[in-house]
C-alpha cells in the first residue's frame, strides 16, 4: 500500500477474521491510522499526542457549546483513540466507554497512538457497537458514532432502527454526534434518519470540504441557542481548550435554520 505524499509506514497490525490490515503511517510529524486503505481515519500529531489533530475531531467538542453537564460518554468506534483521550485528558468530570470490533485497532491505539490504559474513567470494550447501544437504553448522556472501515460507514450503524436505538440509549438531556462523509451518495438518507429518530432536533457542522459532516442529534432541545450565548460560551471554550470555538459557531450558523437571533430547528 502507499499511503500519500510519501507517508511511510511504522506499523502493521491483522485480525484473524479480517482481511483487511491496520496500518500506521508517519510524515512530517503526524502520525495516521489507515482500515485497509490509505484513508486518513485518525490522525496525531506527535509532539502534541493529546491534542485533537483533524478539524472533525476538534468539532465533536462543540457538544460542550450546549451542555457542560455531561458525564457518560459513549463512542463507537475507537480508530486510534484521539476523542476519548482528549477527554479523558482534558475533560476530567467525564467518563468515557469506547466499543470497538477489530481487536487490530485497539492494538495500535495503545502501541501508537498513546491511548491510556483502561481506567476508572477509560474502558475499551471489544464488541459490536451497534448491539451496545440496543443493549443499554438510557445510557449515555453524549453518544458518539465515529465507526468506519476501509470502505466506509458499517452498514449496521446507519438504519433507520440503529438510529432509533441511539435516540433510546440517551439520557433525558442527551446528544448524539455522527461523523458522516459528505461525499456519501447516501449521506442525505443518513441525515434524513437521524431526523426521523430525533424528531427534526438535528444541527449539522461541516469541517472540511467534501470531508466529515458532524450531525448532531439532541433528545430534548437545547435551552439557549442565541447567537449570542453561543458566542460567549465558544470564547469561554477557547481560553481553555486548542479549538476553533467560534469558527465552528458560524459554520453552524451557516449551514443551519437560524435567524438574526439564534440557531431553530
Amino acid at each position: 500500500m502507499m499511503f500519500a505524499g510519501g507517508a511511510r509506514r511504522v506499523g502493521r497490525f491483522f485480525q484473524r477474521e479480517a482481511a483487511d490490515s491496520v496500518d500506521v503511517s508517519e510524515k512530517d510529524g503526524v502520525r495516521a491510522l489507515h482500515l485497509g486503505s490509505v484513508t486518513v481515519q485518525s490522525a496525531m500529531r506527535i509532539a502534541t499526542p493529546f491534542e485533537l489533530e483533524l478539524t472533525y475531531s476538534r468539532g465533536v467538542m462543540c457538544f460542550l457549546l450546549f451542555r457542560d453537564d455531561l458525564r457518560e460518554m459513549l463512542v463507537i468506534g475507537l480508530g486510534g483513540g484521539s476523542i476519548p483521550k482528549y477527554v479523558h485528558r482534558f475533560l476530567p468530570h467525564m467518563r468515557v466507554i469506547c466499543i470497538e470490533l477489530n481487536p487490530a485497532v485497539l492494538v495500535a491505539a495503545r502501541q501508537h497512538f498513546y491511548l491510556p490504559e483502561d481506567d476508572d474513567r477509560l474502558s475499551v470494550v471489544l464488541g459490536d457497537g451497534a448491539a451496545y447501544v440496543r443493549d443499554h437504553p438510557g445510557a449515555a448522556d453524549l453518544l458518539m458514532l465515529d465507526a468506519f472501515d476501509g470502505k466506509g460507514l458499517a452498514s449496521e450503524l446507519t438504519s433507520q432502527e440503529f438510529y432509533d436505538c441511539c435516540f433510546e440509549g440517551l439520557t433525558e438531556h442527551g446528544i448524539l454526534v455522527a461523523n458522516l462523509w459528505g461525499s456519501d451518495k447516501n449521506f442525505d438518507v443518513y441525515l434524513q434518519r437521524i431526523e426521523h429518530s430525533f424528531g427534526g432536533r438535528v444541527l449539522v457542522l461541516p469541517t472540511g470540504r467534501p470531508g466529515n459532516i458532524l450531525v448532531f442529534g439532541f433528545r430534548r432541545l437545547p435551552s439557549d441557542l442565541r447567537w449570542k450565548t453561543l458566542r460567549e460560551r465558544a470564547k469561554m471554550l477557547q481560553e481553555s481548550h486548542r479549538i476553533e470555538f467560534l469558527d465552528f459557531v458560524e459554520r453552524l450558523r451557516d449551514n443551519n435554520s437560524n435567524t438574526t437571533n439564534r440557531l431553530i430547528f
